[in-house]
């Protein structure tokens, strides 16, 4: 028995959300917002919040700078309940998010800052002795972890870790991940479908699952939002599992990384794939009922009374 069920690698940022905004900004001139919240950013950090609430023992390694939006992030990942002794601190300010929230869009603008800097040096070795499990999520926002990723999975394989993978969206929508290289280490692959098809280069999900289905090196995930998820083996074999829908979305906010904290928490304790998915679309449905990422999983317990009042499900942790 390791220490940590999960180490979750990956970004770190706050969130500074704007809403109420009276009109788009004009270069030149200054408008108001009604309301501010600044809280804890990034797909990486809503999946360890969660998988934690959910009861897997989580730690987080990452990077943030010396000065209060770090702090931030490290206060509101304990409160969580996840380790955050492999944060470490450096001289680049912690990066940050402005969300412009109108109606039902947004406009997004983010400083990567130091999730930008970690990389496989500025990795505490010893996470991969206490760890069970590695989760990685949102590459193509930390260009040094990008590089040096085929160094995090060696060392992974090495010490017996299994590993998860959401790569997310590419800001630059250059995808310049090798595949083909990169999934055979892979346990447990985890795009949506619009990443998994751009990642491919291809039009539509059945051509984009037979690109990458030679070269899996365990299952795949795929969330295909409203419609659920599309559980996908190296043999060919595929099960779809339709969403629990919620008739009353508060907001659909981390829903993919609240999937991901699901499947992966069940997965840890030895549940089969097909349990693991049932898992994770209740995870990503109970992600719906509250605002934000996490604000429905504040414990185990919590997200039990949701997944049998609101979906009338019993969950398999």
């Amino acid at each position: 028995m390791k220490k940590y069920d999960i180490a979750a690698i990956g970004e770190l940022n706050v969130d500074i959300i704007l809403n109420g905004i009276e009109s788009e900004p004009e270069i030149g001139k200054e408008k108001f917002c009604k309301d501010m919240i600044v809280t804890l950013g990034s797909s990486t950090a809503i999946f360890a919040a969660n998988a934690a609430a959910l009861g897997s023992k989580v730690c987080f390694v990452g990077l943030v700078g010396k000065d209060a939006f770090g702090d931030l992030v490290r206060n509101s990942l304990e409160a969580k309940g996840v380790a955050t002794h492999f944060i470490g601190t450096g001289d680049t300010p912690t990066g940050a998010t402005i969300c412009m929230s109108y109606g039902e869009d947004r406009a997004n603008l983010t400083y990567q800052g130091a999730m930008d800097v970690m990389g496989f040096d500025q990795i505490d070795k010893s996470v991969f002795d206490l760890s069970q499990h590695i989760h990685l999520s949102s590459l193509f926002m930390q260009s040094a972890l990008l590089k040096d990723i085929h160094k995090v999975l060696d060392l992974a394989a090495q010490k017996g870790c299994t590993v998860s993978l959401d790569t997310q969206w590419d800001p630059m929508e250059k995808w310049a991940l090798d595949y083909k290289t990169v999934l055979p280490k892979i346990t447990v692959f985890m795009p949506n479908e619009k990443e998994l098809c751009a990642l491919t280069g291809k039009a539509d999900l059945e051509a984009a699952i037979e690109e990458v289905r030679p070269y899996l090196g365990g299952i795949m995930l795929v969330k295909c939002g409203s419609k659920g998820s599309l559980l996908v083996k190296k043999d060919g074999w595929q099960k779809m599992l339709p969403a629990f829908l919620n008739k009353k979305v508060v907001d659909a906010i981390g829903a993919g990384d609240s999937f991901n904290s699901g499947f992966v928490s069940a997965f840890v304790k030895g549940l089969p794939p097909e349990v693991c998915q049932v898992v994770g679309n209740l995870t990503g449905a109970v992600n719906t009922t509250a605002a934000g990422g996490t604000g429905a999983f504040t414990s185990l317990e919590a997200v039990r009374r949701i997944c049998k009042e609101r979906f009338g499900q019993e969950i398999a942790l």
